[in-house]
């Protein structure tokens, strides 16, 4: 596997490679990630991860100086799983002196984490659009547990007519439901059995969803039902699911999304109703 570290290096890669599949990464990669690239290594001649912890993305309060940084495992399990390079730059080569272009995406990105984390999908927006600018990749998979992410990213792309395909990939689970996060990391132990009742809520929405209920309030309420400390919920939302727009009467299909604190940990986690990942586009 090649580890490229500069737009240089990328591009003089890509020359030689055909269908690219892009797996962009902040690194601390677990099975989640894992499953995104072997998604890219069946469906193209080439995987190419990119590992970037990117600060454009991170208010000043958050958690960007702590957030775990693994290098060499990470790589180590890219290698595992057939990627063929790596792109892992340094700050300076993403955000060069005097940069200052930024993407700002339209509506979708206003609600939910829009709304919780202002400027957090300007700066997502930003790195990636320079990530497909220096890869150009035919495909981009991301996955389904960062839903919002997922929209924004896909709707930049139909709209700035980029030419990548971002395709959303199922979340992947611990066997007790948790959804895997690298974040999951600064749980304890007590802390991590208290996460499950994210999942655990969002199931419950599921569930009901499964046998006929379709007003949102409700699968909403059957989320909070299930929370209780140590986790403290920061927003439930049941909203459409290629507009993100909440929705206030019976749908044919629905997001369930919420973020929740456990002890001093964000995380995050939804339920698609009606379709699948692999329907939006």
């Amino acid at each position: 596997m090649r580890v490229l570290r500069s737009a240089i290096d990328v591009r003089a890669w890509r020359a030689h490679a055909r269908r690219v599949g892009l797996v962009p990464t902040m690194g601390a990669l677990h099975a989640g990630h894992a499953s995104l690239v072997d998604r890219a290594v069946a469906e193209c001649d080439a995987a190419l991860a990119s590992i970037f912890v990117n600060p454009a993305q991170f208010a000043p309060h958050e958690d960007f100086a702590s957030y775990p940084r693994r290098e060499a495992d990470d790589l180590a399990l890219l290698e595992a799983h057939g990627c063929a390079a790596a792109f892992v730059p340094a700050v300076e080569e993403m955000y060069p002196p005097g940069d200052a272009t930024r993407v700002h995406p339209g509506p979708v990105a206003e609600p939910l984490e829009g709304a919780a984390r202002p400027g957090h999908f300007v700066g997502v927006a930003t790195v990636v659009t320079k990530l497909f600018a220096i890869a150009t990749p035919d495909v981009a998979f991301f996955g389904q547990k960062d839903f919002q992410q997922l929209r924004v990213l896909q709707t930049i792309a139909r709209d700035l007519r980029i030419g990548v395909r971002v395709v959303g990939c199922p979340t992947v689970r611990d066997p007790d439901g948790l959804a895997l996060s690298s974040r999951n990391a600064y749980l304890s132990a007590d802390e991590r059995t208290g996460a499950l009742a994210l999942s655990r809520g969002l199931f419950r929405a599921r569930d009901r969803w499964a046998a006929g209920e379709r007003d949102p309030e409700r699968l909403r309420a059957a989320v909070r039902a299930e929370i209780a400390p140590p986790a403290a919920l920061e927003y439930v939302s049941a909203a459409d699911p290629v507009t993100l727009r909440e929705l206030d009467a019976p749908s044919a299909r629905a997001v369930v999304s919420l973020a929740a604190r456990v002890g001093s940990t964000r995380l995050i986690d939804n339920v698609l109703l009606g379709m699948g990942v692999s329907e939006l586009t």
